[in-house]
Formats: structure tokens, sequence, C-alpha cells
């Protein structure tokens, strides 16, 4: 299975929200980065179907997904960023919807209803309302959903926007667990949402990419290129207007600034560091 973006470009009255994209996904989970406004909605609903590209096209196996149609839309399923799902209807009976929706039977939608509230650790609540779950277990619920039907291409909004640690852990490793021979998309400006998960990052902004390949590829761009210096209060506010920085700590002779630079200044004690992911993001997407 290959989902394929071709040219693809979305134009809203003067605003180019998408500009040329060409990008080939296979079996795995990608990490699809950028701020807001980078063009990561715009992408999905593109790939879903939701939109129609001003120009360049979405193939799946070289055929458009307009000439796969309802064939195309039964491969696919959609986690949502928003929360705000029918707080009056049960799990279940959302469960069931969603599943009508998808055309499955009712024995299909039985049997995957229970297997996905098992999966997500939701099985004890099906008979609770929505509107009475916590931010964690509404996601948990729109992840459930998206896998009714057993998709082969999962388009994922910010799953773990506005969760504590735990629940974003848990979130992440539920995507990890069911990936396997799907095509995951998983859209974030949570870098470590897709760090150690993703086979390959895409970063976006300004809707182009600015980069894309699997993390140990994309690192090897700043090797060399972070340290930790060693500085007092007094020269922090040079040090941020100087470099950019991607972290700020303290011990007890001062502080500790993770700088993104080929060479700081020789009046400070430094060490090389390891590049991570949200170093190269600091890098290009400005401070």
């Amino acid at each position: 299975m290959i989902l394929k973006l071709e040219g693809l470009t979305k134009i809203y009255k003067d605003k180019t929200a998408l500009d040329g994209i060409t990008f080939s996904f296979t079996p795995g989970i990608y990490g699809l980065l950028g701020p807001n406004g980078a063009g990561k909605s715009t992408m999905m609903n593109l790939i879903t179907d939701n939109l129609v590209p001003t120009k360049g096209r979405v193939t799946l196996d070289e055929k458009t997904i307009t000439e796969l149609g309802s064939e195309y839309r039964k491969l696919l399923g959609y986690m949502p960023q928003q929360q705000n799902i029918y707080p009056d209807l049960s799990l279940r009976r959302f469960l069931y919807f969603m599943a009508s929706l998808k055309g499955l039977t009712k024995r299909d939608a039985d049997r995957e209803i229970g297997h996905f509230a098992r999966m997500v650790n939701l099985e004890e609540v099906l008979g609770k309302k929505l509107g009475a779950f916590s931010g964690g277990m509404k996601q948990r619920a729109l992840l459930a959903q998206a896998l009714l039907g057993d998709p082969g291409i999962l388009i994922l909004d910010e799953p773990t926007a506005g969760l504590d640690p735990k629940e974003r852990i848990r979130v992440r490793n539920l995507i990890s667990e069911v990936a396997r021979d799907k095509i995951v998309i998983l859209a974030t400006h949570v870098v470590t949402d897709v760090e150690f998960i993703a086979k390959e990052i895409i970063m976006l902004n300004g809707g182009t990419i600015l980069r894309s390949g699997t993390p140990t590829e994309l690192l090897r761009e700043l090797d060399g290129s972070v340290w930790n210096i060693h500085i007092t209060d007094d020269e922090l506010d040079s040090v941020n207007e100087r470099y950019k920085v991607s972290n700020i700590s303290r011990d007890e002779d001062g502080i500790i600034a993770r700088v993104i630079t080929d060479a700081p200044d020789e009046r400070w004690a430094k060490e090389a560091v390891r590049p991570n992911l949200e170093d190269l993001y600091l890098y290009l997407n400005g401070a």
C-alpha cells in the first residue's frame, strides 16, 4: 500500500495553506510536526478527502482517491483533535453510531466495540455518557472510533492535546501498538509525541516540507552544533538574544543554557551534547 501526495496545493483566497507537497507514505508511523498554522490540518483534510486540492492529487496505489471514492473512505480511520463529541451519548452508543457510519454489520460492530474498548482501557465505562469523561478518556474514545473497521490508513490530529503526562504516554503507546501494517499519520506540535515511535518525521511550516526523514537522518544536521554553556544570571538575556536556546536549567554554580550554534563564545565553559528533535524543531522554526 502506497499513499502519495503529488504536488498537493491548497489556496484559500490569498493564502496558500499547502504549497506543492510531494511525499509517499508506506505502512508505519509518520510524525507530522509543525507549529500552529503550518498546514498540518489542511494536509490531513486533503488526505481524508474532506477538502478538494487547488492543484495536485492524492493517490493510493496509483489510483486517485476521487476515483476510489467510497472504497478509499472505507480504508480511513480519522481521530480529530476536537473533543466535543455527543456528550449525551454513552460510549457504547457513540461507537455503535460510528460503526454504522462505517458500514459495519451489527455482529462486526459488537465484536469490534468490545475489542477496541478493551484495547483503550474503556471497557468498564461503555455505559457511561461521554460528557462525564475526562480529557484523556475522550481521546481514547476517539482513538477507539478511529480504529473501527480496521482501517489501513489512520489519520490522527493532535491525539495527545491537553493530556497529562501519564495519559500522553498511554495514548502514544496505544498508537504504536495498533500501527503494525497501517499507514499512520500523526500530526502534532509536541515533538516527544513522535520522537520515539515514528519511522519518519515530516517537518512542515508555511505550507511546505522543511525536512523529512528518519529521526537519525534528521539529527545529523545538528551534529556538533548543540552545546550546554555555563553562564550567570546576568548573562542570560544576552545569551537569549544571541543564540537559539532550547533549554535552561540551574545547578549550584549558576545557569546551564542549551544553545544551538556552531561555536559558542569561548568565555563560557561548555560541552557538546547530542542533538534531539526539539533542538532541530527550534532550529528550523525559530525561537
